[in-house]
């Protein structure tokens, strides 16, 4: 266990705070959920930089951080499916995406035995899933309802791109 990999399970932490904070959200309850889940989302930075830096990547580290990105990612966004934000069938594009994407990347058929780390379009994804969430958490004004669920279908709209490009045939590159 590696500093890298202790960071990226501290992530996890975030998640049972989320939902709680989300289950009757008042607009502080909202703003803490936000800060929360920024501060795990940043911890996904954090680890990736200290892997590189420290010369710690390990294979251990290329399973877990994706992982624990999607249920980060995953229960906010069934929180708001509760509260009547964002559609169940949206979600469900992305879990589908997500769940497909990590069965082949740990079936050793479809990759080699290998585990590779995230490309351009993952890293995209994440940042658009990422936004979208904060700015869905948030307790914005209701002129922002409309951009927050804009946000939301690009991240859908990105999932699916990095999804197929992953398993495009000559791609060598994975995606969270």
């Amino acid at each position: 266990m590696t500093v890298p990999t202790w960071i990226t399970l501290s992530r996890l932490l975030g998640v049972p705070l989320l939902l709680y904070g989300l289950h009757e959200p008042t607009p502080e309850a909202r703003w803490f959920c936000v800060a929360i889940f920024l501060i795990a989302a940043g911890t996904d930075w954090l680890d990736g930089y200290l892997a590189r830096k420290l010369n710690q990547v390990t294979d251990l580290g290329k399973f877990l951080d994706p992982l624990v990105d999607k249920l980060l990612v995953l229960a906010p966004l069934l929180a708001l499916i509760e509260l009547g934000q964002v559609p169940a069938w949206g979600v469900f594009l992305i879990l589908g995406r997500e769940l497909a994407i990590a069965g082949w990347r740990v079936n050793p058929a479809m990759t080699g035995g290998t585990i590779t780390g995230a490309n351009i379009w993952g890293k995209l994804k994440t940042v658009s899933q990422i936004l979208a969430i904060a700015l869905l958490i948030a307790p914005l004004p209701a002129m922002w309802s409309t951009p927050s669920l804009i946000a939301f279908w690009v991240a859908v709209g990105l999932t699916w791109v990095s999804g197929a490009i992953y398993l495009w045939p000559q791609q060598s590159q994975s995606v969270s």
